[in-house]
């Protein structure tokens, strides 16, 4: 199984990994797509002004913009530890034992909008870019990403695909129709979407995968764990999509 995450405008600072190494993140099919957005955001962020009006940055996130113009060179931290919000705070990776954070990094991706999908274990430095953001000298990154990314997942073959992104990292790399998949909203129990909850929720049901380890090729392995882990994951009438139901 993989699981698909996204990922979060927040992150922490610093690192003292390697500089970025394009050719050792997951999907390596990508690394042109990689190379062509690291290139244009650090060539963006040559002109603050500019980069400031194009990534939406108050005076106080300027420093954002040195990320970007340091991307090749900044230290990396994995990619778990490097984003926080409020998912990532549930999921907690820091505090894993090293035997689920090796679970986590041979099983979950997530979804930058620089780097396509990387590993969770994957050296990520600091960055600002979102899903929606038109970078000079890119095609929209929908345009940029969507179909590159897709044909990477499908030559990985996982066996399962767990989506937990949202809407707008899913369309920058839809999961192909030829890799069996579940798509994840969390609800209440009488089906009310739960924005509120919906970040934390899918941080504890990754903690959670990552603290028992199970090996899931299936929905229907996947409904037998969560079923034994107490969690309420159930089908719909849509296809291809769960919902994982919470109390208020």
């Amino acid at each position: 199984m993989k699981i698909l995450l996204p990922p979060s405008e927040t992150k922490r600072p610093g690192g003292n990994g390697a500089p970025l190494e394009l050719a050792s993140l997951a999907l390596p099919g990508l690394q042109a797509h990689r190379s062509a957005t690291v290139d244009a955001l650090v060539d963006l962020a040559a002109d603050e002004a500019t980069a400031r009006r194009v990534l939406k940055l108050s005076e106080r996130q300027a420093g954002d913009i040195a990320h970007n113009r340091m991307l090749r060179t900044a230290p990396t931290m994995p990619a778990i530890d490097r984003y926080t919000g409020v998912l990532f705070d549930a999921l907690d990776a820091a505090s894993l034992s090293k035997a689920s954070r090796r679970w986590l990094g041979e099983h979950v991706w997530i979804h930058s909008a620089p780097l396509g999908p990387v590993g969770a274990l994957d050296g990520l430095p600091a960055y600002r870019l979102s899903a929606g953001t038109s970078v000079p000298g890119l095609p929209a990154l929908r345009r940029h990403w969507a179909e590159a990314t897709s044909s990477a997942i499908a030559e990985s073959e996982p066996p399962f695909v767990l989506d937990l992104r949202s809407e707008a990292y899913v369309a920058l790399g839809p999961v192909p129709a030829s890799v069996p998949s579940s798509y994840v909203r969390v609800v209440t129990e009488h089906g009310r979407a739960l924005n509120h909850f919906n970040k934390k929720s899918k941080g504890l049901l990754v903690r959670a995968l990552a603290e028992d380890r199970p090996r899931i090729a299936s929905v229907r392995a996947l409904h037998r764990w969560a079923t034994a882990r107490d969690i309420v994951l159930r089908d719909t009438e849509e296809p291809g999509v769960l919902e994982l139901v919470v109390a208020e």
